[in-house]
């Protein structure tokens, strides 16, 4: 099983738990919160493997590409993710140039989460 520092959906930023300790996420709703870290990466920004995350700036951002091709990046970028069998991505708004959305991933098992980005 496995798992992941929890990251307050809201704010993108780690929160604690009851007892004031960093808090974290288990399986399932591990896979979707990296799942949607990775959409939320993008290609180039982790130093430590510059091949992961979204051609922001290369194909997205100021290109005008068709939703479906966004979608499409995004799903690959969530089914790399280790133990994710498949993915859908939902687009839910489109506020202030920002796009919100909902990633839900089914692991191996057949088991189903989501997590917003």
């Amino acid at each position: 099983m496995s798992s992941t520092l929890y990251l307050n959906p809201d704010t993108w930023d780690l929160a604690l738990d009851a007892s004031g300790n960093i808090a974290v996420a288990t399986e399932p709703y591990a896979l979707a919160q990296d799942a949607a870290s990775a959409i939320r990466t993008f290609k180039g920004e982790c130093w430590y493997d510059t091949t992961q995350g979204l051609p922001y700036w290369q194909q997205i951002l100021g290109h005008y590409p068709a939703l479906s091709l966004v979608r499409s990046k995004m799903v690959t970028a969530a089914e790399n993710i280790t133990n994710v069998a498949s993915a859908t991505v939902y687009f839910t708004g489109f506020t202030d140039r920002q796009l919100q959305g909902q990633v839900q991933v089914t692991d191996s098992s057949g088991d189903t989460s989501a997590a917003t980005f």
